[in-house]
């Protein structure tokens, strides 16, 4: 689960101390500072997925400094790799200069001398770091050193899936069977790779089935932007991706469900979140099964109620009268 911790509730003049101190147990011994010292409200997240880590932090702005005194105090053999939101951040190691990354990520090593800000902009910077062991990373690590302190693209590609899987794991981490949040981690750390092979075109150097995890999260991703369209099957999501239909159903093997299986569960958990949200209650329920991908009422109808135990108007009906109603596929 997460372990979530603020310094608002201290004294003005404790809260910058107690972030340093809490940056630097949580990443690694460094030096942070700021002009904003009498005041300084933060909050942070972290979540452990077995031998990969996951943090957020939402700071004011700040500089941080690691030095080789620090690392040979303490040295954990991670890299860091950071999606930026909010106010940029910029990191130089390595004689590497990333610039303002805002949006994108950036790599940097815990083993090597970094030094890093957050202009003050007037907000805050938010930050998701994925902490890797790098005996862990499928990668040699002088390929991965081309990319310390670089902006990392989430835009297409891996970048976008990867930073999709960081943003969201906030959301639903916290309800995670523990057994989850390991296997949750071996595909972070697939994805982790996939994306690094990918900015260094060094995909072939991956293993055979951390490419295979990353084609099944690139499919995923696909699947779950193209719900609305009626068509969506294995023949178009196969032919996209250059693979082969049957290639396509052992992927999907490997998740315990077929292909189609996925695709209805996905746009039947779409449809009830629409049923859900009074923000839609004006819209038909024809709509909104036709928003994704259901061209048939009687369908619909039929496959909701044997995936929820209730049609889709008492569902909506209850919805409305503020009745708990059933929340998971049965």
């Amino acid at each position: 689960m997460w372990l979530n911790v603020s310094n608002v509730d201290l004294p003005a003049r404790e809260q910058f101390p107690f972030w340093a101190e809490l940056v630097s147990r949580e990443l690694a011994p460094l030096t942070l500072s700021s002009p904003n010292t009498g005041s300084f409200p933060a909050w942070a997240s972290v979540l452990d997925l077995s031998s990969v880590r996951v943090a957020a932090f939402n700071s004011p702005p700040a500089h941080l400094k690691r030095t080789w005194a620090d690392i040979r105090r303490a040295d954990p053999g991670t890299y860091q790799l950071t999606f930026v939101s909010g106010t940029p951040l910029w990191i130089n190691q390595r004689r590497q200069d990333s610039g303002l990354v805002c949006g994108d990520m950036v790599l940097f090593d815990l083993s090597h001398p970094f030094e890093g800000a957050v202009p003050d902009r007037g907000r805050h910077t938010q930050v998701v770091i994925m902490q890797v062991p790098r005996e862990e990373l499928p990668l040699p690590p002088d390929k991965v050193h081309r990319l310390l302190a670089q902006p990392l693209s989430t835009r297409s590609g891996m970048g976008a899936i990867l930073a999709r899987f960081l943003t969201t794991l906030d959301a639903y981490g916290p309800d995670c069977h523990p057994r989850d949040l390991s296997r949750l981690g071996a595909m972070a750390l697939d994805l982790a790779g996939a994306c690094l092979a990918q900015h260094l075109d060094a995909y072939d150097d991956l293993p055979a089935e951390t490419r295979q995890q990353a084609m099944l999260a690139r499919v995923n991703a696909f699947i779950d932007h193209n719900l609305g369209d009626p068509d969506l099957g294995p023949t178009d999501i196969a032919a996209h991706h250059h693979i082969s239909v049957r290639s396509l159903h052992a992927l999907f093997r490997q998740q315990g469900e077929t292909v189609a299986a996925s695709i209805r569960r996905r746009r039947l958990e779409r449809c009830h979140a629409d049923l859900t949200d009074p923000r839609m209650r004006q819209r038909p329920i024809s709509a909104i099964a036709a928003r994704w991908g259901f061209l048939r009422p009687a369908d619909f109808s039929r496959a909701f109620r044997a995936a929820y135990g209730v049609t889709p108007r008492e569902l909506r009906q209850a919805a409305l009268r503020g009745l708990p109603m059933r929340n998971g596929l049965r």
